[in-house]
């Protein structure tokens, strides 16, 4: 069983990004969105004008924390081979009802991705707002890289999250 990272939130957090569970990269590195691929960083450097890929971990978490985003997984624990979350087996969720009491103004939750959002029903018991965004990993080629940022800076305009 493969166990995965604690939430990154902060209690002022007003949106809290829910990926399904790390890949084998982020698990080795024990940092969210660790590979190099994952457009996760890129697509936040955007919206907020400033280079977190060329930060180390700990400088991408302060500006998490800076502007108000907080991440984490819908599972805390699964089997699975490989990164992909087709892969996923036996998952056990973690206590997405934790949001709310991590950061008592949440005003929403963003699934990343179509293996995160099969939890929706359980973060719209939250009473937050609920949002599917487009997942930032390299495996969804479909969805090019301004697409992608389209829809996570709608997103994220609605929270005043977007410099």
């Amino acid at each position: 069983m493969l166990e995965g990272l604690a939430p990154v939130i902060a209690p002022d957090a007003r949106l809290v990004v829910l990926g399904s569970f790390p890949g084998a990269a982020s698990l080795a590195a024990q940092q969210y969105y660790g590979h190099p691929r994952n457009n996760l960083w890129r697509l936040l450097s955007a919206l907020w004008g400033e280079d977190l890929v060329a930060l180390d971990y700990p400088g991408r978490l302060a500006a998490l924390r800076r502007h108000r985003l907080g991440l984490w997984d819908v599972y805390r624990g699964c089997e699975r081979e490989g990164s992909l979350d087709s892969a996923i087996r036996a998952p056990v969720p973690n206590d997405l009802a934790l949001l709310t009491r991590l950061a008592p103004g949440l005003r929403a939750v963003a699934h990343n991705g179509a293996e995160s959002a099969r939890s929706r029903r359980l973060t719209e018991a939250l009473g937050v707002d609920v949002h599917a965004l487009p997942s930032t990993s390299p495996a969804n080629a479909a969805w090019s890289f301004e697409r992608k940022l389209a829809a996570w800076r709608d997103v994220f305009s609605r929270y005043d999250l977007v410099s």
